[in-house]
Order: C-alpha cells, then structure tokens, then sequence
C-alpha cells in the first residue's frame, strides 16, 4: 500500500464536496436501492459531479459486495457492489471509500452509484 501515489486535490485538479440540499432518489426500474436528504456532492476537476449517498439510506439487500477494487490517488481504495436486480448490467455498479484519504474524509460511510447503470433522480424541494 506504501507505494501508492497519493495526490493532494489542488488548482491543477480540485475537489470540493458539499451537501446536496436536493432529495436523491436512485432506482433501478421501480425498485429504488436509496433514498435520501443528505447526499454529498463531490465535484472533482472537469469531471461532472458525483452524488455520495449514506450508507443507512442504501438498501443493501438489493446489493452484493464483488472482489473489485479500484485506486484513486487523489481519494484512496474504493470497494465494490452489484446490483443483483440487474444481472450482468448491474455488476460493480455501485462503490464506496471505506477509508478515503484526508481531503476527501466527509465521503466514507456513503456509496455512489455509475448514472450509467441506475437512474439518479434529483428532486428540489
């Protein structure tokens, strides 16, 4: 693990991770795998927003931890799971930052979901 890059968020590539005062509400068809008020959005560099949702407003049952893993340098390891509902289309769908690094800390114990594999609905109040 020592020898893993870790980058500090910076002017050359930000990151900024504040509360969406939005409801998000993720689903899969109509079943919905997480509702909630308090999703984090990270915004980082160029890339489009991502909404990180508490793990106690995930349903769990719909998901299964994979072996999958992948490596930010700028947030740390990430962890995986598929959406069972959803088969082959759902795996590794969804991860977390069990332990991010410092500068993103306000993100672990939440998990994000790729818009690509679930719809992502962001309601206004």
């Amino acid at each position: 693990m020592a020898d893993k890059t870790r980058k500090l968020p910076g002017a050359d590539h930000p990151i900024t991770i504040a509360k969406n005062p939005d409801r998000v509400v993720v689903k899969l068809g109509d079943l919905v795998l997480a509702d909630t008020r308090d999703a984090l959005s990270l915004q980082e560099s160029t890339y489009p927003a991502v909404q990180y949702l508490p793990r106690a407003n995930v349903d769990f049952t719909a998901l299964e931890r994979t072996e999958h893993t992948t490596y930010c340098p700028y947030k740390g390891d990430a962890a995986y799971y598929s959406i069972m509902a959803a088969g082959a289309d759902g795996e590794n769908a969804v991860w977390t930052y069990e332990q991010p690094y410092d500068a993103v800390a306000d993100i672990r114990d939440h998990v994000a979901f790729y818009p690509n594999k679930v719809t992502i609905e962001i309601i206004a109040d």
